[in-house]
């Protein structure tokens, strides 16, 4: 339960869903997610991408002096399946027979077996 209550606290922060909402799909350095973001500073920003960094939920790429960053979407579909084990068991069942699960995908009840996937 720990591990969901970590995520949970993680993405409780509308500023951290504005910035993991940015990082969705593509690879953003800090000067890019406050240009986007209207009105957030850089130190607010990078406090954000920290206690995501620390959650697991984005990636991190060095590329000389510039630091960029890409939502782990892998992680929050785990800890998504993790939450919805523990508090909606009785709906794993009916989604897994409704939604095909994409290529390469895990099925939701893999995420009962994947210990410490939402653990900062």
């Amino acid at each position: 339960m720990t591990e969901s209550v970590d995520f949970a606290k993680a993405i409780a922060d509308e500023t951290r869903q504005r910035v993991m909402g940015l990082l969705c799909c593509e690879w953003l350095c800090v000067g890019d997610i406050v240009d986007k973001m209207h009105g957030v500073t850089q130190p607010t920003v990078s406090h954000h991408l920290a206690v995501l960094r620390e959650a697991g939920l984005v990636h991190v790429r060095r590329e000389g002096k510039q630091v960029f960053y890409s939502l782990n979407q892998d992680e929050v579909a785990v800890c998504c399946g993790r939450i919805m084990l523990n508090f909606a068991p009785q709906r794993v069942d009916e989604l897994a027979l409704n939604v095909a699960p994409s290529k390469g995908s895990a099925d939701l009840a893999d995420y009962a077996d994947f210990s410490g996937a939402c653990s900062s």
